[in-house]
């Protein structure tokens, strides 16, 4: 065997993906962003296992969604368990296994990393985080008009203007669909419009079983335009007899109101027939949330309402609301089109440096007291030269350094360097403490 070690490339699996610290810090902060609003709306914090049993995950059926699971192989060989795919089977298997110590409406917010195993491709990654929300056991159409105010209050916290939640309900086309004697082929047709931007939806509508005086009708439908009034006044006057059509529409109707009751400004939400979400469990109202001037990177939030969570594990009726944000696909959405806020690569808002090491203890001292007062502080604990300590504080983009040799600790005060404008000071522990914190919440 040979004494030479051999050195194996590091690198990661493909579709899967890890930040440096500067992305990592931004990412972190959209995490805390999201979190803090999910809990102002009054939602409450669950974590679910990474891995479900097999039978649970997969209750609705294999299809494509067996061949995306990843199995977990214990020692013996059993394949029983899996990662999850997504948070909604958790959340479904959650709420059906402790619905006895649960209050419904049951609010509750899930961010956490799922796993599929899906073709790595530019934006779609087989590791990511998926932030979501849902309200289990809400029947009224309002919690339904609660959701945008969510989304719009999460998107703007993050900085984001020019954003537009696209809203519809599914029992519009489904009950026009039944008006026609198309239900059966309902799936079809849904799909054929979730595809809307195909050249051939015509042709595919007319595969789906519409006729061309039925296509050009139902893409009259799906092509609605103009404010959300605009809208929900021709669909009050269509000329159709449907209960589920009519029940589609009064609710859409409510909701808008609601919307705007909640403050959700006219021009960041459009009512659109055009929505329909192309999975077959949504029943009622259904978002999509697009960033206007970027188009071409689709839907960064959706969801909608489903009749029944938990059929699978429980005989009790649960209707339910919710979305979900695709973390780790938006943030690289974000920062490839240079929409993400600005970050320095550490956390420390103040970095300690050593004139010489026998004042190292003062230097300690110090940095207790400006961590007790709630400033991210660290210490630079190697011994080197004042200048490559400098040089390691301006690397990261440290605000402050706080330059500590014998006349400070003779004197019990601090030198306090600003970086960005290579200004130093001698000045005390306390006024120091002072400067930092302004800045760091004017910043």
């Amino acid at each position: 065997m040979s004494d030479e070690m051999s050195i194996i490339t590091p690198r990661l699996p493909r579709g899967f993906v890890e930040l440096l610290p500067k992305d990592q810090i931004v990412f972190n902060q959209m995490l805390v962003i999201i979190k803090e609003v999910y809990e102002r709306f009054g939602y409450l914090p669950i974590e679910t296992p990474a891995v479900e049993l097999k039978e649970v995950l997969l209750a609705k059926g294999g299809g494509e969604t067996e061949k995306q699971v990843y199995r977990l192989a214990t020692k013996t060989g059993e394949t029983d368990m899996c990662l999850h795919f997504d948070l909604t089977v958790p959340l479904a298997r959650y709420v059906a296994q402790h619905i006895n110590e649960l209050a419904f409406p049951f609010r509750r917010y899930q961010m956490q990393k799922v796993w599929r195993g899906e073709t790595a491709q530019r934006g779609r990654y087989r590791e990511f985080y998926q932030c979501d929300i849902d309200v289990i056991g809400a029947r009224d159409p309002m919690t339904d008009a609660e959701i945008p105010s969510v989304i719009y209050s999460v998107f703007t916290k993050l900085g984001l203007k020019d954003f537009t939640i696209h809203i519809s309900n599914r029992k519009i086309l489904n009950g026009y669909l039944e008006a026609i004697g198309l239900r059966e082929t309902s799936g079809a047709v849904l799909r054929a419009v979730d595809k809307m931007d195909a050249k051939d939806l015509s042709a595919r509508l007319q595969e789906a079983g519409l006729d061309n005086v039925r296509s050009d009708d139902l893409m009259r439908l799906i092509t609605l335009q103009g404010a959300n009034n605009e809208v929900l006044t021709p669909l009050k006057e269509w000329p159709l007899e449907n209960d589920l059509f009519e029940q589609g529409v009064a609710e859409l109707a409510l909701v808008t109101d609601g919307i705007r009751s909640l403050g959700v400004p006219e021009r960041n939400f459009s009512l659109d027939m055009s929505i329909v979400r192309g999975l077959d469990y949504y029943t009622g109202t259904v978002y999509e949330t697009r960033l206007d001037d970027y188009p071409k990177l689709g839907s960064v939030c959706s969801g909608g309402r489903y009749d029944n969570l938990c059929g699978f594990y429980i005989d009790r009726d649960l209707p339910g609301v919710g979305i979900s944000i695709g973390l780790s696909r938006l943030f690289f959405q974000l920062k490839e089109a240079g929409l993400l806020p600005h970050a320095n690569a550490t956390t420390a808002r103040v970095m300690i440096a050593l004139a010489d090491r026998s004042s190292i203890a003062y230097a300690l001292e110090v940095a207790k007291d400006i961590r007790h007062d709630h400033i991210n502080c660290e210490v630079y604990l190697e011994e080197a030269r004042i200048r490559k300590q400098m040089e390691y504080a301006g690397r990261l983009g440290i605000p402050y350094v706080i330059i500590i040799g014998a006349d400070e600790v003779a004197k019990k005060m601090v030198s306090l360097k600003d970086m960005a404008k290579a200004e130093q000071k001698l000045v005390t522990l306390e006024m120091a403490i002072a400067i930092i914190r302004w800045e760091r919440d004017h910043s």
